[in-house]
C-alpha cells in the first residue's frame, strides 16, 4: 500500500510533465509544417554544407 503512495503520484507528476512539455511544443510552432518535413524527408539532393571558417584553417595545416 505503501508503494501506491509513492507511484500514484509519481505517475500524475510525471503525466502533467508530459502535456506540459506537449503544449509548450504546441504553443512554440513545432507543429505548424508537417507536409514539409515529410517533403523533406524524401528528397534527393543532399544538404548545402557551409564549413565554418575554423574547419578551413584546419584543413591547409
Amino acid at each position: 500500500m505503501t508503494a501506491l503512495a509513492w507511484l500514484v503520484p509519481a505517475a500524475l507528476f510525471l503525466g502533467g510533465l508530459g502535456l506540459a512539455a506537449f503544449l509548450w511544443a504546441l504553443r512554440s510552432g513545432q507543429f505548424e509544417d508537417l507536409e514539409g518535413a515529410a517533403y523533406r524527408a524524401l528528397e534527393d539532393d543532399p544538404p548545402e554544407e557551409d564549413d565554418p571558417p575554423e574547419a578551413d584553417d584546419r584543413k591547409r595545416e
